[in-house]
């Protein structure tokens, strides 16, 4: 046999691939739960309480998405991949010696993580939805549509903010939740998974490292991890 093809993955590939993961997501988590709070709308003549329940819907959908693929081998083979780059950054910001000893008593769960970004963006898209009202349906799926950069660049500022003050006991209460979660996208790696982690954070310091010279490195501007 020959030698594997490589497939490159850019271009209108990647870009489409990438248009077709955001419409299937926005149908999903946005769109989806309106139209079922829309079927049984009649029943409940609070605009405020059925944009609630559209919102507690949205989060059981997503809620069940990643218990669903957490069932399937391949992904929880890759939920250990990222419980493995939880682990390598926090002991990395812990100060520890990057060994897949000492990485390996880490925690498998970070504040940065897009877990918690994503938990985040469903309580805090349900606290905006529930005070526009109910107009007509157009509109409303419109407004779900057009509304998400905000409730995500908020989501942003708010994980910024509790990993600035990580220590803190109230945060830490606050934040219980969006760590609680990543127990469902993230399991125990094992020495292998480690390694990789470990290989591939020192490779990203590495290329970093020109940077890191000339302009000090925020810690909580790395990229975050999940």
């Amino acid at each position: 046999m020959g030698p594997a093809t490589q497939v490159q993955f850019n271009g209108p590939i990647a870009w489409g691939t990438v248009a077709v993961s955001l419409a299937l997501g926005v149908g999903l988590f946005f769109i989806m739960p309106l139209l079922i709070i829309e079927s049984v709308a009649k029943y409940i003549e609070s605009s405020f309480l059925s944009n609630v329940i559209e919102g507690l819907i949205r989060m059981a959908i997503f809620l069940g998405y990643l218990v669903s693929i957490g069932r399937i081998p391949e992904i929880r083979r890759v939920f250990a991949y990222h419980g493995a780059e939880h682990k390598t950054v926090n002991a990395y910001e812990a100060g520890l010696e990057l060994t897949s000893e000492k990485v390996a008593s880490c925690s498998t769960s970070h504040f940065r993580c897009g877990t918690a970004f994503l938990l985040s963006v469903m309580v805090i898209s349900i606290l905006i939805f529930a005070l526009l009202g109910r107009p007509p349906l157009l509109l409303r799926i419109t407004s779900r549509i057009v509304l998400i950069p905000v409730v995500a660049g908020i989501a942003y500022e708010y994980i910024k903010l509790t990993n600035r003050h990580r220590t803190n006991r109230l945060v830490r209460i606050i934040a219980a939740p969006n760590l609680a979660l990543q127990k469902l996208t993230t399991r125990e790696p094992d020495t292998a998974m480690l390694e990789v982690a470990i290989t591939a954070f020192k490779r990203m310091r590495e290329a970093e490292q020109p940077a890191v010279e000339t302009v000090p490195l925020d810690a909580e501007m790395m990229p975050a991890s999940g």
